[in-house]
């Protein structure tokens, strides 16, 4: 039915997160229809039927867009994604953080390391649990924050012009029912 892709022995031990598992199964279904091999599991026919791929290519045209009014400042929209969660929920450990912005801990993780280094966020042992890491946000970030706030605003009337005001917020909340969708991994 699906081609098989190779995995790393360090992905395919046991302890591998039910959604990384289920994350290389949607590459490999996305994959499979990239390349048209006929699926006929609920109706799909085609590269235009895959809902993975759909989002992901829409996800990053849109990161693309946005990245162009952050590049300035010099920041990815991940990155200012992250500074926003972190001014408005304070400090917090890279688990929380990594669920809140529904992002994986090892790509949370590379985001975070620039931030650090530029000295916008600190990355400190935890102060209830010495085991966990806390991400708190510094003065430089939360100005850095505040100068991307400008571009960030330009991006959000940008959009909206060009896909509609009201087909804007539709889709926002679309999107927000499907992250907050129980998907049932496998």
């Amino acid at each position: 039915m699906f081609r098989a892709l190779p995995v790393p022995v360090r992905v395919a031990s046991a302890l591998m997160p039910a959604y990384l598992e289920h994350m290389r199964v949607i590459r490999r279904m996305c994959t499979d229809v990239k390349m048209r091999t006929h699926i006929s599991t609920d109706g799909l026919s085609g590269r235009s039927d895959c809902n993975c791929l759909a989002v992901r290519q829409a996800a990053r045209h849109v990161t693309q867009f946005y990245d162009q009014f952050l590049a300035p400042i010099g920041l990815r929209t991940t990155q200012f994604s992250i500074l926003a969660k972190l001014r408005r929920l304070g400090p917090m450990t890279i688990n929380a953080l990594a669920a809140d912005l529904v992002m994986d801990r090892t790509t949370l993780g590379r985001n975070l390391l620039p931030l650090e280094r530029d000295g916008l966020i600190t990355v400190e042992t935890g102060k209830r649990d010495r085991r966990s890491k806390e991400v708190r946000l510094t003065e430089a970030g939360a100005a850095r924050f505040q100068t991307g706030v400008k571009g960030w605003t330009q991006a959000q009337k940008q959009f909206a012009t060009a896909f509609g005001a009201e087909r804007t917020v539709e889709l926002r909340a679309l999107l927000h029912a499907v992250a907050a969708t129980e998907l049932g991994f496998p």
